[in-house]
């Protein structure tokens, strides 16, 4: 109400607009009632808001501009301000920021009838205790001016680190999804024989050069099944991720090299900053950190290496 008077009074008067809204039973405010809250004092909870929706925003900013309710929310808290859930929706309404949404799955992988097909050995059950057990693959596209460019991501299911991606002008094996498994393989830089990779039925996962390289490193194959993006969730889940937060905050894309970069910047935030409800409002590299340091006390004063 004293907003709308403020803008409306070089144009009406405050007695005018005071006395029209009370007789159209819209108002309650009188001239005197206006002039008065003009001058009274902010509020303690008014001056804290107005501290407050500034952090709001600088969090918002800072995490690509997609958190939304819950993410601001534990954010908040880490940063040490006691607020709660229903005050941060209330804040962010203030800050003029919410989160992104997601859009529908588009599927980008092309079965190969002819190809051998291992079994499905996670059958949804997206649960690991330790990193390096579990590995899901798949992958996903972007419209730039130049052509599509495609996104191959490799997520380690224990700590939801990606643990490899790459980005390339074409879907052939050797040139996108072998790429992103060879980068995992090297950020993992350990045995990976106890190690089990979830993918579905693109072809490019079933081609022997695929295969051949799992064999190599001792790693088991799992397949889900034709067209069934529930049995490879986890990954399609990262995918979208991927889109919402980043490639359709940021369009148009001009050439590969961009989305490339980008896809970079977007990693390395994921894993190092962005707050994953299903790892307690932890990023992974904390997270990982803090298995590794319960596993093995004597290296917990070594800090994890993070890489992209």
């Amino acid at each position: 109400m004293i907003a709308f008077i403020d803008s409306h009074r070089t144009r009406f008067g405050v007695e005018f607009i005071c006395r029209t809204l009370r007789a159209a039973g819209v108002g309650f405010l009188t001239s005197r009632g206006y002039r008065a809250a003009r001058t009274r004092p902010a509020s303690r909870r008014s001056v804290r808001d107005d501290q407050l929706v500034a952090v709001v925003r600088a969090i918002h900013a800072a995490n690509f501009s997609v958190y939304g309710v819950k993410k601001m929310h534990a954010a908040l808290r880490r940063d040490g301000y006691d607020v709660g859930r229903e005050q941060t929706r209330r804040l962010m309404h203030c800050a003029g920021v919410r989160g992104v949404q997601r859009a529908r799955r588009v599927f980008t992988t092309r079965p190969d009838p002819a190809a051998a097909i291992p079994a499905d050995k996670v059958k949804r059950n997206f649960v690991a205790t330790q990193p390096n057990r579990l590995w899901v693959a798949d992958i996903t596209y972007v419209r730039t001016w130049q052509g599509f460019a495609y996104v191959a991501f490799v997520t380690d299911v224990c700590t939801r680190r990606i643990a490899g991606w790459h980005v390339a002008s074409t879907m052939r094996t050797e040139d996108l999804p072998l790429h992103a498994f060879n980068h995992a393989a090297w950020q993992a830089n350990t045995d990976l024989s106890e190690l089990t990779h979830h993918s579905d039925h693109g072809s490019q996962y079933l081609s022997l050069a695929y295969t051949d390289r799992l064999a190599e490193l001792g790693i088991t194959p799992s397949v889900g099944t034709v067209g069934d993006s529930y049995d490879n969730a986890l990954a399609e889940s990262v995918n979208a991720a991927y889109k919402a937060e980043l490639i359709r905050q940021r369009s148009p894309w001009r050439t590969v090299e961009q989305v490339e970069l980008a896809t970079l910047e977007w990693v390395w935030w994921y894993t190092n900053h962005r707050l994953h409800e299903s790892l307690g409002y932890q990023p992974p590299a904390e997270y990982e950190a803090a298995l590794r340091a319960a596993s093995h006390p004597s290296e917990s004063a070594v800090p994890a290496l993070v890489t992209t």
